[in-house]
């Protein structure tokens, strides 16, 4: 269940605005799997990639389809959002997890993106943003749409850095919001590296 003010859903899975998010543990027979192929073509002997060697490895995937690539401050929130031991590197399973949630931002951006444009407007990204259980006021949601648009356009690529954002900084904030009631006390300095580290 939502807290009030802030927060997908849990049928939304557990990372903001995609549904069918995946479950999270080990891939045996990794070597056999499809999507092995993409990612060993760049990693390194190290079996991590990345930001730079992800937005690489996403690219040559065209999993955004008609989209264009994705850029690289997205390609560094997406390690981020599933970097758990801190390496700033993802290895095969992360990107397994990755690719899964990819997916399903895929899909639900393309059934906003009703034009198939590639691009979607602030209403629709509005609609979005609702549509993923955050209940936020109209002045965080222009403040959001106006962060993640250009000439008033939301393409794949800020579709993606604004759900990570939208998540990561939720989560943030509900550890922190000890009575559950959408308030929470930051140190300026705990408030500092909570928002870099997003």
């Amino acid at each position: 269940m939502a807290f009030p003010g802030y927060g997908p859903p849990s049928g939304f899975g557990q990372y903001g605005g995609a549904p069918g998010a995946p479950v999270m543990g080990g891939f045996p027979g990794q070597t056999q799997d499809p999507l092995y192929g993409y990612f060993s073509g760049v990693a390194g002997q190290d079996g991590q990639i990345s930001a730079e060697e992800l937005q690489q490895c996403l690219t040559q995937s065209n999993i955004s389809g008609g989209y264009k690539p994705f850029n690289l401050e997205t390609c560094r929130m997406m390690i981020s959002m599933l970097d758990r031991d801190y390496s700033h590197t993802m290895g095969f399973n992360e990107f397994k997890e990755l690719w899964s949630v990819l997916n399903a931002w895929k899909q639900h951006f393309m059934s906003i993106d009703r034009d198939r444009s590639g691009n979607v407007d602030p209403q629709e990204m509005h609609q979005a943003i609702v549509s993923m259980g955050y209940r936020l006021s109209s002045q965080a949601m222009n403040t959001i749409i106006k962060r993640y648009s250009t000439q008033g356009k939301i393409s794949f690529d800020d579709y993606v850095a604004c759900s990570i954002k939208l998540k990561s900084l939720t989560d943030l904030f509900r550890r922190r919001d000890q009575s559950q009631q959408g308030v929470a006390s930051f140190q300026y300095d705990d408030f500092i590296q909570c928002t870099m580290s997003t």
